[in-house]
């Protein structure tokens, strides 16, 4: 029988380490996941993986259209018959031009895709079988090709938030250690305290940023790393300082290291054991450098000085394919053993850190977040007092008269539509985010419904202090209803209505592709709530196939609001009269009443106070919004190949 958990030779220097997130033989007791940290039980050695692949093919589905016709092979065949192997200690580079399947090769493996789009039996680890992604998911370490990183942590807040969510069994303590001999290991000490930054936030040099990237992903310590083109966008120096790291640390802890790449320099070549070159999604070579020198040879070209063996096979790439075709390399076959995986994973322990901790966290990690966006904080500041000092001024001391009343519902108009309006700024905040949600989501990092509350329970006071900004100066400005309790009532729905909005936001968010396509998708929809809203046309009025939008519009329910808040107390007062002789004779002068605050809550419809059943609505939209959100992220976290 094949030994599926097979001791690395050599690994007296790791003799204190468990690999609690997989590796662990049956039995074992699950310890600290980090390298650097001595536990209890660390008298086990980190389990060395070899990674073997054996005709491994993987199709997608075939994007249909409309005005085409439909073809007759409805799949594209991405990965045909992929075989290698990958030991420890060593690094298997994926070359091949663009389009052949090397990111697609690294997704499979990593567990990144679905099981009916590829056999998982065709993947093996230590000789034993596979059975489904989620096995490949708990051993691999997989580093994307972009830095999905929020700019504005430090390189050690990043790793933190990684090891507190991915460490779960670990306390603060412990996972501090982990952090810091991570930082040691990759080179990060000297800006530890430095933000990571992006394209419009300085921060650090972009190859300091891939080995952020890389610390992410292996703060678990995993034994089988996997990396999407780790040097693309960076100079020739970084490049080939990324890939000695990455060497030096398949050497000095048994990992399996897996990376595509473009164009590696003739220097990385000392670094990397072999070869893995694909063309159309087929292997046309697997093996060290000097086979391919020798392969070539034996086909009768010769490489031109100016150039290394690799960048020569680019050129003959037919050759190589028809070459390979005909002479495979024969390979054992494995034994049908399957691979048992311990439960006690670096992504598990939740009994250790509950749904709780992982909203505390990520609550905190939230604050650091806006606390140091400062446009978005200056920005919604700055809107609330202008927006509030400015219709406070045009709408100055406002009188109680016919005139008045159509001032007032003029002014709630305005203020709902800028209110609603004013959230579109966190647009690309989210966007951003969401690329990160995706990909800690989709690794086990903490739930999406951690992320929602987390959420929720941050903008909730936030946007109070912006409501009060707002309100405080508008209403008295105005000369609004002088009762306190509808000043309270007017501060309590302004906030509804930004909670409405925001909520709003992050749903389309969820769903827009872009913030092109997504601020133009909020445009839309408020328009479309702000015409059916009563204000414009009245409900008698609306066509009976667009009366379901009078219904579901953000603005009719705070409109209504705003005015019962207004006049309800003041429905006996008078606000328009009328003065008419009752003869010549008498020269008697009758005055009547010919508006009062009834009057104009009758115009609206308004017979009944529904303030109340109207803030349930609203907050019912509140909810409602949020959690369409979380059902869309959900299920993209599901599908995602991050």
């Amino acid at each position: 029988m094949a030994p599926c958990f097979n001791q690395a030779p050599g690994s007296d220097e790791d003799s204190a380490v468990l690999f609690s997130t997989s590796g662990s033989p049956e039995g074992s007791t699950s310890g600290s996941s980090s390298s650097f940290h001595h536990s209890p039980a660390s008298n086990q050695s980190k389990t060395a993986y070899k990674l073997d692949v054996r005709n491994l093919s993987y199709a997608i589905p075939r994007e249909g259209s409309f005005f085409r016709k439909k073809k007759k092979n409805k799949f594209i065949h991405v990965l045909k018959s992929v075989s290698f192997t990958a030991r420890s200690s060593e690094i298997l580079a994926v070359v091949g031009p663009s389009g052949t399947g090397k990111s697609s090769l690294l997704r499979v493996i990593s567990g990144r895709v679905r099981d009916k789009h590829f056999d998982p039996k065709t993947v093996f680890l230590n000789d034993c079988v596979v059975t489904s992604t989620s096995q490949l998911k708990k051993v691999c370490g997989f580093v994307a090709q972009e830095d999905n990183l929020l700019p504005l942590l430090t390189v050690k807040e990043t790793l933190m938030f990684s090891a507190k969510f991915r460490l779960k069994e670990m306390n603060a303590g412990e996972r501090e250690d982990r952090v810091e001999a991570l930082m040691q290991e990759l080179g990060l000490i000297h800006v530890a305290n430095s933000f990571v930054g992006d394209e419009e936030n300085r921060g650090i040099s972009g190859g300091e940023r891939k080995r952020v990237s890389i610390g992410v992903d292996m703060i678990h310590d995993p034994p089988i790393l996997l990396l999407d083109e780790p040097t693309s966008g960076l100079d020739s120096t970084s490049a080939l300082q990324v890939i000695e790291l990455l060497s030096s640390m398949a050497k000095t802890k048994q990992r399996t290291i897996v990376l595509s790449i473009h164009q590696p320099s003739y220097r990385m070549f000392q670094y990397i054991s072999n070869f893995l070159i694909l063309s159309n999604g087929s292997v046309v070579h697997n093996g060290s450098i000097e086979s391919l020198e020798e392969t070539i040879s034996r086909l009768g070209f010769s490489i031109p000085t100016q150039i290394n063996a690799l960048e020569f096979s680019m050129e003959i790439m037919d050759s190589l394919e028809e070459s390979y075709s005909k002479n495979p390399p024969s390979f054992l076959i494995m034994q049908n053993e399957t691979l048992h995986l311990s439960s006690n994973n670096a992504d598990g322990g939740r009994s250790c850190f509950s749904t709780t901790d992982e909203t505390m966290a990520l609550c905190s990690r939230f604050f650091k977040i806006i606390y140091r966006t400062k446009q978005l904080f200056l920005a919604r500041t700055m809107q609330a007092l202008v927006g509030g000092f400015g219709l406070g001024s045009v709408y100055l001391k406002m009188k109680n008269d016919e005139e008045g009343v159509a001032e007032r519902l003029g002014l709630f108009a305005f203020s709902l539509s800028f209110l609603l309006s004013s959230t579109v700024e966190a647009l690309p905040i989210y966007l951003q985010e969401r690329r990160v949600l995706m990909k800690e989501a989709s690794r086990g990092a903490y739930k999406v419904s951690s992320y929602m509350i987390a959420n929720t329970i941050i903008f909730l006071p936030f946007l109070l202090i912006v409501s009060i900004i707002f309100a405080v100066p508008v209403y008295w400005l105005v000369g609004l209803n002088s009762s306190f309790a509808a000043f309270s009532f007017f501060v309590f729905v302004v906030w509804l209505i930004i909670l409405m909005a925001s909520s709003l936001v992050l749903f389309l968010s969820a769903i827009s592709p872009d913030f092109i396509s997504g601020n133009s998708l909020i445009s839309t929809v408020l328009g479309a709530f702000f015409l059916f809203s009563g204000y414009f046309i009245p409900k008698e009025c609306i066509p009976k196939y667009w009366i379901f939008m009078y219904y579901v519009s953000l603005y009719r329910y705070p409109l209504d609001t705003l005015l019962i808040n207004e006049y309800w107390s003041l429905r006996n007062e008078c606000f328009s009269w009328k003065t008419q002789q009752e003869d010549d004779d008498n020269h008697k002068v009758i005055t009547s009443c010919v508006l009062t605050g009834n009057d104009v809550l009758k115009s609206r419809g308004l017979l009944k106070d529904t303030r109340w059943m109207n803030v349930g609505i609203m907050f019912c939209f509140f909810v409602f919004y949020r959690l369409l959100c979380w059902i869309i992220l959900a299920r993209r976290v599901s599908r995602t190949t991050i």
